[in-house]
């Protein structure tokens, strides 16, 4: 089995072959199952509710996994900026990207608070191939700090309970769902402190790797005192550069409501590259506004764009 990781380096390397301001299909493509988000962890602009925040309709997600598949998309993440235990559907979703579509990998990201041993079997029956749990946080007090929610030890308890979960679908189906989890890398004490919750969980995961703290296109930077990276940089391990970002060429993300983002992290709307009710995915992927954004990123000169706010953060230190 590829590891997480790996499949995360492969996207923010931006090959040769994707450099370009009209690229091919991205491999890998994010779509927002809901946007409602348990959580308002203090590092994410969700909670500022930026945008509406509702779930995607049915048709909709079902036309578009056809869709993206059909146009060569590999990788689908049934999640962006929410978090998709909410989602009624979760399951039915993945076993129809994954049966009726066809994805070779169908993955998802949790904030784990949701994820019950009941709903995590059922998304690994129905065919998940990579469950992630992001563990942002020490112990229970600094949780609620984080996030404003009291449920640190019922995460850990879900993570902890998720593996025996997979090693049961695995005995009983022979199909194996990656489980994984990250963390964001602190500064100093916290840090520290987050090191013994990750040697904790280390045991139940078959991956664990860190992330930088992102300013969510320049949403969150500064918040709680933290120095938030410029741009999306990848992975704590396999850092790049924060122009031209890797996203805006081999990842594609989709709202809820059916817009095509430019952006890991659109709180607001103002990445819309295109309207996938009435545009296709491709000629989305193609429009004349993605287009020239790109050719921006090529050039290492996004000012004026919607992304100058975000690499202008902090860019000498990143």
């Amino acid at each position: 089995m590829t590891s997480i990781t790996a499949r995360v380096d492969a996207i923010t390397a931006l090959d040769t072959a994707w450099r370009g301001a009209r690229p091919p299909v991205p491999r890998s493509v994010k779509i927002e199952l809901t946007a409602r988000c348990d959580l308002q962890c203090f590092f994410c602009a969700t909670g500022y509710k930026l945008r509406d925040k509702a779930d995607i309709d049915w048709d909709l997600l079902t036309r578009l996994l056809k869709e993206m598949r059909e146009a060569g998309v590999e990788e689908i993440g049934l999640f962006y900026l929410g978090e998709s235990m909410l989602y009624p559907k979760l399951a039915e979703a993945i076993r129809f990207a994954k049966h009726e579509c066809g994805y070779p990998y169908v993955f998802l990201t949790t904030n784990g608070r949701l994820a019950k041993p009941e709903k995590v079997r059922a998304c690994m029956e129905a065919g998940l191939d990579s469950l992630k749990f992001s563990i942002n946080a020490a112990d229970p007090e600094q949780y609620k700090q984080v996030t404003r929610v009291d449920a640190f030890d019922k995460v850990l308890a879900n993570l902890k309970a998720a593996r025996g979960v997979r090693d049961e679908v695995l005995a009983a189906t022979g199909h194996r769902c990656g489980l994984y989890a990250s963390s964001i890398l602190y500064d100093g004490e916290q840090q520290e402190r987050m090191a013994a919750t990750v040697a904790e969980i280390v045991p139940y995961v078959d991956e664990h790797y860190y992330l930088p703290l992102y300013n969510q296109a320049g949403f969150t930077a500064g918040a709680h005192g933290t120095k938030p990276v410029a741009g999306n940089i990848g992975r704590v391990g396999a850092l790049r550069e924060p122009l031209p970002c890797w996203a805006v060429f081999t990842e594609g993300h989709v709202t809820y409501d059916g817009k095509l983002s430019a952006c890991c992290f659109d709180h607001d709307g103002r990445f819309d590259m295109g309207d996938l009710m009435t545009t296709s995915f491709t000629d989305a992927w193609h429009s004349e506004a993605f287009t020239a954004l790109r050719a921006a990123h090529l050039k290492k000169d996004v000012t004026g764009t919607v992304c100058e706010r975000c690499i202008a953060y902090q860019q000498g230190e990143a």
